[in-house]
């Protein structure tokens, strides 16, 4: 297998998922990583974020709206997505180990991970109503 080429725009993508606490979708790593790089395109920042993901350099994470955020943070947590302003966060919840153990229980195969996504109405949707 072949060693990846190192790219400083990767890498200021990387920075900046690492630097972020937002959950930022590719169009928001796109604003920021420009600022340094004004050629970069939008597809060099998706392709890059996805092949950080592939890596398991950062998380890609599915929101119902339909719209991919990306997480720097790859150690196994959880999020919490709000069902009103969209807004992805993490929750400082330990790891849920018994959730795997339930599932192999009723699995013909090894369970090794799960991610889980909860969904509700966050603090400041709640506030401002």
């Amino acid at each position: 297998m072949s060693t990846l080429k190192y790219s400083r725009q990767r890498e200021s993508i990387k920075e900046y998922l690492n630097s972020s606490c937002e959950h930022p979708t590719a169009d928001m790593v796109y604003m920021s990583v420009r600022q340094e790089f004004p050629n970069i395109s939008l597809g060099t920042v998706y392709r890059n974020l996805n092949l950080l993901a592939d890596l398991g350099e950062a998380i890609k994470i599915t929101t119902p709206n339909g719209g991919d955020r990306f997480d720097g943070r790859t150690a196994p947590h959880y999020h919490f997505c709000c069902t009103k302003c969209g807004n992805v966060i993490d929750l400082d919840l330990k790891e849920l180990t018994h959730v795997n153990e339930a599932a192999n229980e009723h699995f013909d195969g090894i369970i090794e991970s799960h991610s889980m996504m909860f969904y509700g109405t966050c603090s400041d949707c709640i506030n401002n109503q």
